[in-house]
């Protein structure tokens, strides 16, 4: 026969949320970080293209928050980096895309940002590996 009611478990224990700051990598309590966003080309979301660019910084306090977004402060903004960051969502999500018409569509880009992004991304890469072709 079933029982009725609720059933307790003797094991079950209350899991608390936790993160780690970005700077210092301490573990806090979800709510207790202090998180802000910060203007980053090498950012792109990855269900909501709305918030591309922007990066979310999560910080055990104030000082921490402040030291982060001044690094962010110091880096340059780069359009072609963020239009590669998009097309690396498109391509590793969903089915590949078959042409440039396809990812235009699928990224919101035109061709030529989408050409500007693979040659940036093409340069980065081999800048990265030396200099090596």
């Amino acid at each position: 026969m079933w029982k009725l009611g609720r059933r307790r478990r003797k094991d079950a224990r209350r899991v608390e949320l936790c993160d780690l700051c970005d700077l210092c990598a301490a573990v806090i309590a979800a709510d207790e970080a202090v998180r802000g966003y910060v203007p980053d080309s090498s950012s792109a979301h990855a269900t909501l293209d709305w918030f591309d660019g922007l990066r979310l910084l999560t910080a055990c306090g104030e000082e921490h928050l402040e030291r982060l977004r001044e690094e962010y402060r110091r880096r340059p903004f780069v359009r072609e980096e963020l239009w590669a960051a998009k097309i690396t969502r498109v391509l590793t999500s969903g089915p590949p895309a078959l042409g440039l018409v396809e990812l235009a569509c699928r990224t919101g880009l035109h061709e030529s940002e989408i050409r500007r992004a693979l040659a940036w991304h093409d340069r980065h890469r081999r800048e990265g590996d030396g200099g090596a072709p």
